[in-house]
């Protein structure tokens, strides 16, 4: 059986390469029935159906696959990607850093790291954006109202595209395009919204959010101390030596690297302590 299964998983890899989706998830579908003991074929599957936007099926095939395997990042990274979606964002965290985790321990190095952390980055700033809307809720409800209601409005026009995707009105590659374009003008509005709000109620309306370039890329948290690396890279001080004495490498593009390798970025910290020094109310919640 197991020999039919991988005959049929090539099958699905063929067709997934070719943007058949389905044909690739249902390819999948067969080998899995065959032999249901290899733990690639749920994350093979559960990838289909990430671009099929099939959520609880992405769901179920990387739950499978784990208990099958559980050093699999590839079914946390789908895992997350997933849970992003049904808005779980603190679901989606906990995989994605999982996913990270794992990922930085395969030998020889993985090159999905990059894609995982920035993985992580968005995870936790949905996650973060789920606070700044319970904050929304404390200071005022119609904020909160407005906010949730544009964003059923973006998620209802989302449904519309995949339903067209489904009735083979669009291919699968202009449906992505407009999903894009869709989520795009959801989040201009919803910042729209925001600025007017924010405008009518300086003191309480402001909009606070952690730029990308302030966040270390292994602990995820603010940097205080950051170095950069012989590869242009800025990590947090501490958490860089930490890693390093697990693993001699940068930790995104794996190239070999040493303590010695390392120098401050100046320019970076002084960005950095003026960031905190502004808004030191609220950025130790991050």
């Amino acid at each position: 059986m197991a020999h039919i299964a991988d005959q049929l998983k090539a099958e699905g890899n063929a067709l997934f390469k070719s943007g058949d989706y389905s044909g690739a998830e249902a390819a999948y579908t067969a080998a899995i029935a065959r032999y249901a003991q290899n733990p690639l074929l749920f994350t093979n599957r559960a990838f289909a159906r990430l671009k099929l936007r099939a959520w609880d099926g992405v769901l179920d095939d990387c739950l499978h696959s784990i208990n099958l395997l559980a050093d699999n990042f590839k079914a946390y990274y789908y895992l997350a990607e997933a849970q992003l979606a049904l808005n779980h964002p603190h679901e989606a965290l906990s995989s994605a850093l999982t996913a990270y985790e794992q990922v930085l321990r395969v030998t020889p190095p993985s090159a999905n790291v990059h894609p995982i952390s920035q993985l992580v980055l968005k995870c936790k700033k949905a996650k973060w954006e789920a606070r700044e809307r319970e904050r929304a809720r404390g200071r005022g409800q119609l904020l909160a109202e407005l906010e949730d209601a544009l964003d059923m409005l973006t998620q209802g026009e989302v449904g519309q595209v995949q339903a067209a995707l489904d009735r083979g009105e669009m291919g699968a590659v202009e449906a992505e395009e407009r999903r894009k374009e869709v989520l795009e003008a959801g989040r201009k509005k919803l910042e729209e919204c925001r600025s007017v709000f924010a405008i009518a109620d300086p003191e309480h309306g402001e909009r606070r959010e952690v730029p990308d370039w302030l966040v270390d890329n292994i602990s995820f948290e603010v940097m205080h101390d950051p170095v950069m690396t012989k590869t242009g890279h800025s990590y947090e001080r501490s958490t860089l030596i930490e890693h390093l004495k697990r693993s001699p490498t940068d930790p995104l593009t794996r190239e070999p690297l040493t303590v010695n390798d390392l120098r401050p970025n100046l320019a970076l910290k002084q960005a950095c302590a003026d960031f905190l020094e502004n808004n030191k109310g609220w950025v130790v919640d991050w």
